[in-house]
């Protein structure tokens, strides 16, 4: 068997535990992979893992390798191919009796977090590593922790995924087919209420969405809301956030990095803008992406944009921009 070695870091939370017996069942990395887990915690429920490493050994699963509990970040991400950022720091939470809420507390709490990281990445990872941001606010933590790498051999995500299968969910139930007939899904910009997913390039069993939908107000007053607010809408829901949806995006999202793209689709995650669709180079942007199999990705051009859409990515980009220098002081 060959082997993967992936580290996670907030190994403790809740998709975390819908993510880890995937990991290491065959799905993800395939029947003859053995998988190496390294989970990194806080030292306040670094605990919590000796019970999660038991429900793993428990599993059974043959695709099983060393599990590893630790809160040495260096320790948990070196030799690590794909290292898997789910931790942060959530809105909501008080540090030092004050309740963070503010998206600009938030960036700069989690910066530090991210900086640490990225260094330990950049210095210890493979050179070839894969990181993936989940841990929001996803694309400016990505940001941080790739300019702290100082290293570009590796490769940086941050994940759109969970936002384009909403997006996906909401037009299938639209059309009334099942989610499997919608493919080429965009999600533009930030993973945030900004976000874009786009519906005039997305395909129903091959046909335009929106031509397949057609219904102007539905598409641009309803689905637009429904998919930008849904992780909201669960919270309400559920008393808690997305864990197993996001949980699936992250295997979704190693899956299609690792794998060839289809000849003719596209999946969404965002990575460092090279100026493609005139977006400013360097934040970390939600693009259509291609993979040519080896764990290089490319984004796909030639895309067609209406003017509905270049307004709703204008808003997201400069949502970005404006993260990017509420950070600045973190990535100079």
């Amino acid at each position: 068997m060959k082997e993967v070695n992936v580290a996670v870091t907030g190994g403790a939370g809740q998709i975390a535990y819908s993510l880890l017996p995937r990991l290491i069942s065959g799905e993800t990395f395939g029947e003859n992979t053995k998988v190496n887990l390294r989970l990194i915690e806080i030292p306040q429920v670094v605990d919590r893992l000796k019970g999660t490493i038991m429900e793993l050994i428990d599993c059974g699963f043959k695709q099983t390798g060393s599990l590893l509990a630790t809160v040495d970040i260096e320790e948990g991400v070196r030799d690590a191919d794909w290292v898997l950022l789910v931790g942060s720091v959530p809105r909501g939470i008080v540090i030092d009796g004050k309740k963070i809420e503010e998206r600009s507390d938030l960036l700069k709490i989690n910066g530090g977090i991210f900086t640490s990281q990225g260094l330990a990445i950049g210095e210890l990872a493979k050179k070839n590593a894969k990181i993936l941001v989940v841990g929001n606010p996803a694309n400016t933590n990505a940001l941080i922790g790739r300019t702290k790498s100082n290293n570009t051999s590796q490769s940086w995500f941050a994940m759109t995924a969970l936002d384009a299968n909403r997006a996906k969910a909401q037009l299938a139930q639209k059309a009334g087919v099942d989610i499997v007939s919608v493919t080429n899904m965009t999600v533009w910009g930030n993973h945030s209420p900004t976000m874009y997913p786009d519906p005039y390039n997305a395909k129903i069993d091959g046909i335009g969405a929106f031509e397949t939908i057609n219904d102007l107000n539905w598409i641009e007053n309803e689905y637009l809301p429904l998919v930008q607010q849904r992780g909201k809408s669960v919270i309400e829901a559920r008393g808690a956030s997305s864990a197993a949806s996001a949980a699936n995006a992250v295997i979704d999202t190693i899956k299609a990095i690792d794998s060839p793209t289809k000849d003719g689709d596209w999946f969404s995650a965002a990575v460092p803008s090279d100026g493609s669709y005139d977006i400013p180079k360097d934040i970390i942007f939600g693009f259509p992406l291609r993979s040519l199999g080896d764990g290089k990705v490319e984004i796909v051009q030639d895309i067609p944009l209406n003017d509905f859409a270049k307004s709703k990515i204008k808003i997201t980009t400069e949502e970005l921009m404006s993260e990017k220098e509420a950070v600045k002081d973190l990535l100079y």
